[in-house]
């Protein structure tokens, strides 16, 4: 496993093997943007959670442990084939522990979250996270990966006031977002904490969508998406795309070559949500290529 936006290394073993997944619950507060903070329900410290990478034929064991502040959780994963994805053998109690096994028998990028009721406000306070099962014969290699998330928050507070923001549970009922984010934050993935790339370089990018009401439209402006794994399914893949819906739980695996440098923007291209976060930023270095794009001012 591994926090945002790092993925986990490719696996290299041939044969299937028991993988423990800890996954721990806790109270975060963390920054949402500049001078505005927010208490985040976190799977292992982080929004999203713990990226997990598995191969098909591996058992996994599920540890679950609540460290929160009061309130039960649980999960649910959807690569899982089984009552709740999970949630049923892991609905926990502040302090307790809990856990549960399951076989990764198919291939896919899913997503996971808490599901405990009401599951919306669990999703929207930080919890969920993607796993990855790759095919026996794993994915072609490329030069570097990467872990994006979307997520909406809904609060009290309109967006951009300074201070702690809280939940408005009325405006998550009525889907009305202040901010809709990657990984968690307007500014996680932003300025200085943007991805960096080598022009000619190869990324893929395993995105998913925690909703936990509003469809994404992905899209990288300046860039085409060269491979495409819609729904999150490694049976095929579609070429040369410019926007992929992805909708709430659900994921997509990108792949694209960025041979021109300068800063690309991977964004919601529902236009008005990049003024409330939806945009992350790759960081492109490398020599000039002219023979693509060149300014003629």
């Amino acid at each position: 496993m591994s926090a945002p936006p790092h993925v986990p290394p490719a696996i290299e073993r041939d044969k299937p093997a028991t993988l423990l997944a800890d996954i721990v619950v806790r109270d975060e507060t963390l920054e949402l943007m500049d001078g505005v903070t927010y208490t985040y329900w976190t799977f292992n410290g982080s929004v999203p959670g713990p990226m997990i990478r598995a191969r098909v034929g591996d058992t996994l064991v599920v540890r679950f442990t609540n460290e929160g502040m009061g309130m039960p959780h649980s999960i649910d994963l959807h690569a899982v084939t089984g009552p709740g994805g999970g949630a049923v053998y892991t609905n926990t109690f502040m302090g307790g522990q809990t856990a549960f096994a399951f076989k990764a028998d198919k291939p896919g990028l899913y997503v996971y979250h808490c599901a405990t009721a009401p599951m919306s406000m669990h999703i929207a306070n930080g919890m969920y996270g993607l796993i990855l099962v790759e095919p026996e014969g794993g994915l072609p290699q490329v030069d570097r990966e990467y872990y994006i998330m979307q997520q909406e928050l809904y609060t009290e507070q309109p967006f951009g006031t300074r201070g702690e923001a809280t939940l408005s549970y009325e405006k998550l009922r009525m889907e009305q977002a202040e901010y809709v984010v990657m990984n968690g934050a307007v500014t996680s993935l932003r300025g200085e904490r943007g991805l960096p790339v080598q022009a000619g370089e190869t990324v893929r990018i395993y995105f998913g969508d925690a909703g936990p009401n509003l469809l994404s439209s992905v899209h990288i402006v300046g860039e085409i998406m060269d491979r495409v794994y819609e729904w999150g399914s490694l049976d095929q893949w579609v070429e040369t795309v410019q926007t992929i819906p992805v909708p709430p739980g659900g994921a997509a695996v990108i792949e694209t070559t960025f041979e021109v440098p300068g800063t690309y923007l991977l964004v919601d291209h529902a236009a008005s949500r990049m003024d409330k976060g939806a945009v992350a930023e790759l960081v492109v270095t490398g020599d000039e290529r002219p023979d693509l794009f060149r300014d003629l001012n």
